[in-house]
């Protein structure tokens, strides 16, 4: 898993937008949290994926790129030498993985992640 990374889609209304990629052919293999109504889920299509979370209505960063990495420290810091801005520090998450955030230099939204 560490060797993939994905576009996660920031939408309004997941359901309407799940749907409309399940017409697309995308199957729903993941959600969180587990029981109830989600507020992320990962559809496959194929050797395909995409990520898909309910975000702010205010249309920032409708899109990101989800990288998966061995450290996320080590590699949030590496970038910051390079003059990436971190826009959040690592930190464990409840569902298994620590998270951090930055972004590219067309100021798109990078999210680091590994699995704890």
């Amino acid at each position: 898993m560490q060797d993939r990374a994905f576009p996660i889609l920031s939408v309004q209304d997941l359901t309407a937008t799940r749907s409309f990629y399940e017409r697309l052919g995308f199957t729903q293999t993941y959600q969180f949290p587990s029981e109830g109504e989600p507020g992320f889920v990962t559809m496959e299509r194929g050797t395909s994926s995409i990520g898909i979370g309910v975000g702010s209505d205010s249309g920032e960063d409708a899109f990101s790129l989800w990288v998966y990495v061995d450290d996320v420290d080590e590699t949030l810091a590496a970038l910051g030498t390079s003059g990436a801005p971190v826009i959040s520090e690592p930190e464990d998450q409840p569902w298994g993985e620590r998270v951090a955030r930055t972004r590219d230099p067309q100021g798109n939204l990078v999210i680091l992640g590994a699995a704890l």
